[in-house]
């Protein structure tokens, strides 16, 4: 059972509590991207776990018209057994995805990430990142509108990763990156990310107006918002903005009443290390928790 200091941030262990959380935000016109906590996994068993568990869940956004989709990452699909299989669960992944819901997807979708039927790909290290672009690239494709991929602003290879994904259906999530880039691979300084995050959005609104493609932000900070406002009145494209559940709540509502706002809800019995990594970003997070403990 997750403890209440650590319910900001997780939905609860159980699909259940997901999907209560989804409709939850879906009644304050938020959607909901559910990623079932777990990664690196060195063996098949807990990779096809996994994808069963998001097959399952899929079937149940659609089942009760929630606008919802998810989010994976490659290591819980078996990237670290082989590629191979990493590719392999997510079609299955997509194939649950698309389903019988090809083009007509729950909560009066769009086609793209506002129905159940779509599927994003979570970044991970900076060694994931050619494997996971090249699953997109080969995925994507054959359901148009249905995968979103993640890319990292820190990574010096992002500007050219943004031009060879130009034409490929789908959706681009741009962060500006978790992972440190190894020496020489990217930016660390927070003005050099936040000019890189600057750059690159401006290219993918320039690349991504086609059909079945879109631009989407991951991102808290006001002043990318407000780029992305612009960028997309210039070039006519549309965009989403991401934000992770118990950061800056307040903030998404307000969002939501003008903009395609979206939720990163996790969900699962491997919470404590994700509820850990929350708390150590921010100080205003380690105060939370101490007033929970503190029962103030």
């Amino acid at each position: 059972m997750i403890p209440p200091i650590a319910n900001r941030f997780v939905a609860g262990e159980s699909a259940v509590s997901v999907l209560d959380r989804a409709r939850e935000l879906n009644d304050r016109g938020i959607g909901a991207i559910c990623n079932r906590l777990g990664e690196h996994y060195d063996s098949r068993g807990p990779a096809d776990e996994d994808v069963e568990a998001y097959r399952r869940l899929l079937a149940e956004f659609r089942s009760r018209g929630l606008r919802a989709c998810v989010s994976v990452k490659p290591t819980q699909l078996g990237l670290r057994v082989d590629e191979a299989l990493f590719r392999e669960n997510l079609v299955r992944v997509v194939d649950a995805a698309v389903g019988d819901g090809r083009g007509d997807g729950a909560g009066g979708g769009d086609g793209g990430a506002g129905a159940a039927g779509f599927v994003w790909l979570d970044m991970e290290g900076p060694g994931t990142t050619e494997p996971t672009l090249a699953a997109f690239e080969a995925v994507s494709p054959a359901n148009p509108g249905r995968v979103g991929v993640c890319l990292q602003a820190n990574l010096a290879r992002t500007e050219q990763d943004v031009d060879r994904l130009a034409d490929v259906p789908g959706k681009v999530r741009l962060v500006k990156g978790a992972y440190d880039p190894p020496e020489g691979e990217g930016v660390r300084d927070a003005d050099a990310v936040n000019a890189a995050y600057e750059a690159r959005l401006g290219e993918l609104f320039e690349t991504r107006g086609g059909a079945d493609q879109g631009v989407a932000l991951g991102t808290h900070d006001p002043r990318m918002i407000d780029l992305a406002r612009s960028l997309a009145a210039e070039h006519g494209t549309d965009f989403e903005v991401q934000m992770l559940m118990g950061v800056r709540e307040d903030e998404q509502d307000r969002l939501a009443r003008d903009l395609d706002v979206w939720q990163y809800v996790p969900y699962g019995e491997r919470w404590f290390a994700y509820f850990s990594r929350r708390v150590a970003e921010r100080r205003e997070n380690v105060l939370f928790a101490l007033r929970a403990v503190l029962g103030r």
